[in-house]
């Protein structure tokens, strides 16, 4: 695979700009998959403040500059160098027995030790970074792709829990009602120690119940600040239920499988392999002779004030040819090395393309169960209200025990707290198709332009 030719002065396109506001800006489509404003809001806070994208996004520039260092090897670099000696000679070693003391001054321009790419090592080499940027490339585009979805995962993950909370909060304060209302009942003696009891332990498991869910969204809210890379601004409304934030998209039926071409991860391994390939040639125009040139063009003169008007001209031409005899096998080593780094490159790929298959069944299994999973569960929240309900009528009534009434309350709470659950997991699942699709699953969504192998058409001008 012979590797083609691009101009040293070419401009290198910044595909996510020189910040992360203007890549967040030149990859905006990804605001038409988020209705709800707050997190939209959230995260664009993320995009711009993330440290961790601020490193991918250095990445970036760090390899953009390697890259120029490396494709300037293809034309000669070219220096002005000016020297002045001067030499005393005592009159002990002069020839006619006097002292004297000369001068010169030289003025050069030339290169040294340029290599005419007679066999494409350094095209192969160029190549080969320009790869490695594009690899890294995507793999910014991962990581911001990735933030996008964790940072929508972890809002709509303290909304649930702050729901949970509220919902612990309201089962305490019922709780302690009825704890109230047992406990008059059993100092005018209408209620046993034993129901006492069985009160007080239903509100004290409450309790540890709330202290838990106030330390979820503590914790949960710490987690959004460090992704944000930011406080969450006080501006931004407390959403408190799950349903109060729209829906994301459903994924349509019969989506094609080609979306999986764009994920940023198989792009980058992609890249990989391509860079692993022009090595090979690189390391195969090793068994080929190398030849270089130094050449100089200048001035000499006794008298650095004459030195442009009566100078002599001086220049040099030095070619050199190596040719590869004898190296104890090293090129033949490389050779092999080049070689097995392709093929881990291959494997890499075949793996990448395995695990995006993986994570995309993954989730679309788990998203086929999860409408059932929530019509169940409201079901059971409903049969629960109404089976605490009735337990307590009875029990009122003095026709069961209070034990009915503690199952009936246990039950209930765990339906409500399980329903948050579920409406959880149906987003995380949208989020994770997102994700795991690429960007989504519409042309438009996540920013994504066309596949890295069209994009290779436009290098010459690159």
């Amino acid at each position: 695979m012979s590797p083609k030719y691009i101009r040293p002065d070419a401009p290198i396109p910044n595909t996510y700009g020189t910040s992360q506001t203007e890549m967040s800006a030149s990859l905006a489509p990804w605001e038409d998959f988020f209705a709800d404003q707050a997190m939209l809001r959230l995260i664009q806070l993320a995009l711009e403040n993330n440290r961790d994208l601020r490193v991918s996004l250095l990445n970036i520039e760090k390899n953009r500059a390697q890259y120029r260092i490396q494709r300037t090897d293809i034309l000669p670099t070219v220096n002005a160098s000016g020297e002045a000696s001067t030499r005393h000679l005592p009159d002990s070693l002069s020839t006619d027995g006097t002292k004297s003391v000369s001068r010169q001054y030289t003025v050069e321009l030339g290169f040294t030790s340029f290599e005419l790419d007679l066999f494409g090592r350094i095209r192969s080499l160029t190549e080969q970074s320009l790869e490695n940027y594009y690899s890294v490339e995507e793999e910014a585009r991962s990581a911001r792709l990735s933030l996008i979805a964790e940072s929508a995962s972890l809002y709509l993950q303290l909304v649930a829990d702050r729901e949970l909370y509220d919902v612990t909060a309201a089962t305490v304060e019922n709780r302690r009602q009825n704890f109230e209302i047992i406990r008059s009942r059993f100092q005018e003696g209408t209620a046993s120690d034993l129901e006492l009891s069985q009160a007080q332990a239903l509100l004290d498991e409450a309790r540890v119940s709330l202290a838990v869910a106030d330390t979820t969204v503590a914790r949960s809210a710490h987690s959004l600040t460090l992704l944000l890379g930011c406080a969450i601004p006080a501006d931004i409304p407390e959403v408190r239920k799950l349903a109060d934030i729209p829906s994301l998209p459903d994924i349509p039926e019969g989506i094609p499988s080609a979306l999986l071409e764009r994920r940023p991860d198989i792009l980058a391994a992609e890249h990989v392999l391509k860079g692993a390939n022009a090595n090979i040639g690189a390391a195969r125009a090793n068994f080929f002779p190398a030849i270089s040139l130094t050449g100089t063009f200048g001035k000499i003169s006794a008298d650095y004030t004459n030195l442009w008007d009566n100078a002599s001209k001086s220049w040099s031409f030095i070619p050199q040819l190596t040719l590869p005899i004898f190296d104890m096998g090293r090129n033949t080593a490389r050779l092999k090395v080049a070689e097995a780094e392709r093929d881990i490159a291959v494997a890499r790929y075949e793996k990448a393309i395995q695990n995006a298959f993986r994570e995309v069944a993954d989730a679309l299994v788990q998203r086929e169960n999860i409408s059932a999973q929530l019509e169940a569960q409201q079901s059971l929240v409903s049969a629960g209200e109404r089976g605490s309900l009735h337990a307590n009528a009875r029990y009122e009534a003095g026709v069961s025990s209070y034990i009915n009434v503690l199952d009936a309350e246990r039950t209930l709470f765990s339906a409500q707290s399980s329903l948050i659950s579920a409406r959880l997991l149906r987003e995380v699942n949208v989020l994770a198709l997102y994700k795991a699709l690429g960007g989504g699953w519409e042309p438009s969504w996540g920013g994504v332009p066309i596949p890295a192998t069209a994009r290779k058409d436009d290098k010459p001008s690159f």
